[in-house]
């Protein structure tokens, strides 16, 4: 190892990988600028740490900028370490990790430093969707250098010391750090929704390298898999109990249930993360109105509609499960579109996206609707009509436009009360139960909520080996 061998970016590297694992690359590469007293600057590594290791046998590129060097900041010579290692990374078919704690782009290299900006944007660019990227931010990661975690994957960021920022919050018209710090963890997962992840140090080490072991290496060879030693045919008693907060649900009907949650501050209303059925791992997206705390009290509720922000993060992630072969798995309860003048401004375009990405999506798709799916909200959760391979539905489950006492209240204005009644319930019985839509074939199999498990794991191994031709184009618009 080079002389930076005892460097905190050193040390995150250890902490990372599994243990004497690492090899480094480029350990002899310093600045070639001589500008502005540069020649008597020291620049081991250039400030930045490259090389290879495993994270529980799985192979991973890694970089890990050095803060002591030129306040870990990004040159020339830096930059072209890490293009080198991406192009391993492409090689090799393997992630590509990034610790950054960098103070930005170095001044005293100008255009230079520039075009090394550029140089990390279009590897990143040209790896995206062929190996699975992921951004770790324990110090300042500002201006441009924030394209970074955005053109990743997944981003993890320490939830203390950690700055993520375009403009720093005291440069916005209005705004302190005091007042609203733009740059915190909590802003930039909570409402930015650009971090996946937040912690110490510590945490974030562990929370990357379980989410390594769940996904592939990338988007050909499929290395996601392991032995499953959970019963295949678990009953999940209480499953039916689960159907507000899907989070605990997911966890329920999971191998050895362990549901790896991402985006988790981010639009609340709805879930994504990865579960591993019969040892499969399934990308999960679901609907959701309640949030309970670890004591199991209820933290937060929410209506069951599709929001701008849920939707988005939503569609954002069934476009990774498609790009690296991942099934997806969705649990449906949803009643329309939220309703606001905020909402208003970008809901049609945000939903179109998720409509886009399942319709879109050739991996194996697998719907279980636990609740209600009313409307066209309905339609864009991975309905069987925009490309499902399979639909369930629990026997309790309301499918049709609207709940079955407003429609007859419509289609019967001037009806008396024991009439609306009365049509409600043949409304229901006729148009919004899960037995009528099995009729009408927009439901395969009607499944006791406690046997989701035992189902959804026999649906993704007989689509095991799906394979879908689709009109030939460059790609989609939307």
């Amino acid at each position: 190892m080079s002389n930076t061998a005892q460097s905190l970016a050193s040390k995150r590297i250890a902490s990372l990988l599994d243990e004497n694992s690492f090899v480094e690359i480029g350990a002899g590469i310093t600045a070639r600028n001589t500008d502005f007293n540069m020649a008597k600057a020291e620049t081991p590594a250039d400030g930045v740490i490259t090389g290879y290791g495993v994270i529980d046998g799985n192979l991973v590129y890694v970089y890990s900028q050095d803060a002591s060097v030129l306040g870990g900041t990004i040159g020339e010579m830096h930059a072209k370490k890490i293009a080198g290692l991406y192009d391993l990374a492409l090689k090799m078919g393997a992630p590509v990790i990034g610790l950054i704690d960098c103070a930005g782009l170095r001044l005293q290299e100008a255009t230079d430093a520039l075009n090394a900006f550029g140089e990390i944007y279009m590897k990143q660019s040209l790896a995206s969707g062929i190996v699975p990227q992921i951004t770790a931010v324990f110090g300042n990661c500002g201006g441009g250098l924030a394209l970074v975690p955005g053109l990743t994957d997944f981003t993890f960021m320490e939830d203390k010391k950690a700055k993520l920022f375009v403009n720093s919050p005291n440069a916005l018209d209005g705004n302190t750090v005091e007042k609203c710090d733009t740059a915190s963890a909590k802003f930039q997962s909570e409402e930015a929704g650009l971090v996946d992840f937040t912690g110490s140090e510590d945490e974030i080490f562990t929370q990357i390298r379980q989410l390594v072991t769940m996904l592939p290496a990338n988007n050909e060879d499929d290395m996601s898999y392991e032995e499953c030693a959970d019963d295949l045919n678990r009953v999940c008693a209480d499953l039916a109990n689960c159907v507000g907060d899907t989070s605990i649900l997911l966890s329920n009907i999971a191998d050895d249930n362990l549901f790896v949650e991402v985006k988790a501050a981010y639009a609340k209303e709805m879930v994504t993360g990865f579960i591993r059925l019969n040892g499969q791992t399934v990308g999960a997206v679901a609907n959701r109105t309640e949030v309970y705390d670890e004591e199991g009290n209820k933290a937060e509720t929410f209506d069951a509609v599709l929001t701008r922000r849920g939707s988005l993060k939503a569609a954002e992630f069934v476009n990774f499960c498609d790009a690296f072969g991942i099934p997806v798995l969705t649990l449906t309860n949803v009643k329309g579109f939220k309703a606001s003048m905020c909402a208003e401004k970008g809901i049609a375009k945000a939903v179109s996206k998720l409509t886009y990405a399942f319709a879109n999506a050739t991996v194996p798709k697998v719907n279980v609707i636990i609740g209600a799916a009313y409307g066209s909200a309905y339609v864009a959760m991975n309905s069987k009509s925009i490309g499902a391979d399979l639909t369930f539905a629990w026997p309790t489950a309301e499918i049709g436009t609207m709940d079955a006492k407003l429609a007859a209240k419509i289609m019967y204005a001037d009806a008396d009360a024991a009439t609306i009644n009365e049509k409600a319930a043949e409304y229901a019985a006729l148009q919004t139960s899960a037995v009528s839509a099995a009729k009408r074939g927009y439901v395969d199999t009607i499944i006791e909520a406690a046997e989701t498990r035992k189902y959804v794991i026999g649906a993704f191994e007989m689509l095991f080996t799906k394979r879908e031709d689709r009109p030939a184009k460059k790609h989609g618009t939307v």
